[in-house]
């Protein structure tokens, strides 16, 4: 710009883009094609931490069973039996969790649910999106 030209007093930017719940939250879905910012879901980070944790005060002999620990750490037995499942998870999984690239279909909620046990049904199983209900050893179509 030269001296002459005036600068004008506002500038209007679109930007695409959609608010979409994950995990409980809000976030910013831009348009197929737009690079995404990889983004850990501390929560999900959280989730596995504890999970590790606890699994290895069980293993270690420190507490006999799940609802001792249940009762230190001040939370239902229920809850721990299902965050410690998340130690079964692939360890691909656990890595893209950890590394932010586990992608929109794997949430704290969903991780609870119910999953395969079979590391290779778990790919399937959150990559695709395939819901609990259904039979994780039927073939794809």
């Amino acid at each position: 710009m030269t001296r002459g030209t005036p600068v004008p007093e506002t500038v209007t930017l679109h930007v695409p883009f959609r608010v979409v719940k994950r995990g409980g939250r809000k976030e910013m879905k831009l348009p197929d094609g737009a690079a995404q910012p990889q983004k850990t879901d501390n929560t999900l980070v959280k989730a596995l931490a504890r999970a590790f944790r606890w699994k290895k005060m069980l293993g270690s002999g420190e507490f006999a069973t799940i609802a001792e620990l249940a009762e230190r750490e001040g939370i239902a037995p229920s809850y721990m039996t299902r965050v410690l499942r998340l130690t079964l998870l692939a360890p691909e999984i656990v890595e893209a969790i950890l590394d932010g690239k586990q992608g929109p279909e794997v949430t704290l909620v969903r991780a609870l649910e119910r999953f395969p046990t079979e590391w290779e049904d778990q790919l399937i199983n959150f990559k695709l999106g395939v819901h609990g209900s259904q039979d994780y050893r039927q073939p794809l179509k």
